[in-house]
């Protein structure tokens, strides 16, 4: 069962729908959590409280993409193309698990407004 949560920074903020991963059910159970946001070109990550292991790696992605990244137990948001990409896809720096996506298409710019050491927030919707 996939769950909605919120991303809160500034004064924007959009959901995210989580897929059934374990990864993201670990996720889910450490919201409401709030982190410092880093840029990476057209991606969003930030530390969370989260260790795991890999689950169905891949690290090219699709616009709107969200992802767990353990090396650096990252929340990785792509929206764009990263210093990685070859193409025009987001590709992540290694492998990730994909935990969900922006759930709407109209917001998928919006992390775009975030910057590096902007706090960011996850809440339940």
């Amino acid at each position: 069962m996939s769950k909605i949560i919120k991303i809160i920074s500034k004064n924007l903020e959009f959901f995210i729908e989580l897929n059934d991963s374990k990864t993201a059910q670990k996720i889910l159970r450490k919201i409401p959590l709030s982190s410092t946001a880093c840029r990476w070109g057209d991606e969003i990550y930030f530390q969370i409280p989260v260790q795991t292991e890999l689950e169905n790696c891949v690290e090219i992605l699709s616009v709107g993409s969200v992802a767990f990244w353990p090396p650096g137990s990252a929340f990785c948001i792509f929206f764009g193309k990263t210093p990685a990409s070859t193409g025009v896809d987001p590709r992540a720096a290694s492998p990730v698990t994909i935990i969900g996506k922006i759930l709407k298409s109209e917001d998928i710019l919006k992390p775009k407004e975030i910057s590096d050491g902007d706090t960011i927030e996850l809440k339940t919707k």
